[in-house]
């Protein structure tokens, strides 16, 4: 955690992954944020995966050091509850992220009207208002068609929400960028962020788009292998798996040296009449001649024998590994990596708990906050944003508006 947002106040009302994140960066770097959730807990509050008693550890790692305030926000009461608190007063104040849809209760218009100089991140799926989520946009877009085997037609999802992570940290970005013109104009204004926007401004970026059109096909399936350059697993003569890729000249020289493969380059260099060593695209052009040679070169070294070989070269390169083996025994990543701190969570269990994943040089970490009880922070924020006496949120509790942590 760090200090370099201290006193900016944020109000999330959101679920699942890009909102949450969003809020969950700008926390980390010690903005206030303030997420209102539904009684009970909103859509994405009992999400796998799941501590032994229930507790969903999806919500406690999205939401830490966050408050958390429970409002009943199916009555007008409640409503009128979490827009005050969105759209209460100050200078550092005034800032809202949301997936909740454009046109309801949380509609810029309206929280305009009680705040004008509002900032609303609006995360959504389609630009039109239509429903989606990673996976929906991943399947418009095409990605599964160039996921998986070379031999395959199947389309083939991935694993991991690349798109709700892309556009989390989009949406951070908005708000700080909507946060730097407020305080030169003293505007306000609503950035709608849909997931499919984020998708397909990635793929124009990384030139895809550009792809197909001049080609006229889609781009083949490459199975392990990287497009453009020299990429692909190759096993070792005890079975380890590594992923190696060479795309800069050095990295190239580096693992031919390695594998004291020089001298079988050249000479299928001078039988195509080419220079793996020039373009990388003549590696990744050439690939089937390449790969066999490479196969048989890792195919007779062991892995113990061959990684203080691919460190000394600089080789770009890594073991294959499950989840479980990386935060079990990879200490680079897990287990000795500043950026964790081990702590016991509302859930009861105690685990590695990731705090921001950029490293400020030469300022102290602070310690990292974990998430929330849900409706822990319910009267603290009725009493301090809305100025609420104790008889006022005592009503509020009775009459089932507001809950605390339970």
């Amino acid at each position: 955690m760090y200090d370099f947002l201290k006193g900016l106040r944020v109000v999330e009302g959101a679920s699942f992954i890009a909102g949450p994140t969003c809020a969950l960066y700008l926390a980390q770097m010690g903005a206030e944020v303030i997420r209102f959730d539904t009684i009970g807990g909103g859509p994405d509050f009992h999400r796998w995966p799941l501590a032994p008693g229930g507790a969903s550890f999806y919500w406690e790692g999205l939401n830490k050091g966050k408050k958390s305030i429970a409002i009943d926000l199916g009555s007008s009461e409640g409503r009128e509850l979490a827009t005050a608190i969105i759209c209460a007063p100050g200078d550092n104040a005034g800032f809202f992220v949301t997936n909740y849809p454009a046109d309801g209760f949380l509609a810029y218009d309206r929280l305009k009207a009680k705040r004008a100089d509002l900032i609303c991140v609006r995360v959504m799926g389609w630009a039109d208002g239509t429903p989606a989520v990673d996976y929906t946009i991943n399947a418009a877009v095409g990605v599964p068609y160039m996921t998986g085997p070379t031999e395959s037609t199947a389309a083939v999802n991935h694993v991991l929400p690349a798109w709700d992570l892309l556009t989390g940290a989009y949406a951070a970005f908005s708000l700080m960028t909507a946060e730097r013109h407020r305080r030169a104009t003293g505007m306000g204004f609503e950035l709608r962020l849909p997931l499919s926007d984020v998708a397909a401004a990635s793929l124009s970026h990384m030139g895809q788009v550009a792809e197909v059109l001049n080609t006229g096909a889609d781009r083949p399936r490459y199975g392990n292998a990287l497009y453009g350059a020299f990429g692909r697993d190759f096993l070792t003569a005890d079975g380890a798996r590594l992923m190696v890729v060479a795309i800069s000249r050095r990295q190239w020289a580096g693992l031919v040296k390695a594998l004291n493969l020089k001298e079988a380059v050249a000479q299928m260099e001078a039988r195509l009449g080419v220079s793996f060593g020039d373009d990388e695209s003549v590696r990744f052009r050439f690939r089937d001649h390449l790969f066999p040679l490479f196969e048989t070169a890792f195919g007779m070294r062991r892995l113990a024998e061959l990684a203080p070989v691919l460190d000394r070269e600089h080789v770009t390169w890594s073991v294959y590994q499950t989840l479980r083996e990386a935060v079990t025994t990879d200490d680079r990543l897990f287990g000795q990596n500043q950026i964790f701190e081990t702590m016991q969570h509302p859930s009861g269990m105690t685990y590695p708990t990731a705090g921001p994943a950029g490293t400020i040089v030469g300022t102290p970490r602070k310690p990292v906050a974990h998430a929330p009880r849900l409706g822990e922070h319910t009267d603290e924020v009725l009493a301090d944003i809305l100025g609420l006496s104790a008889g006022e949120i005592g009503r509020l509790h009775d009459s089932g508006i507001v809950a605390g942590a339970s």
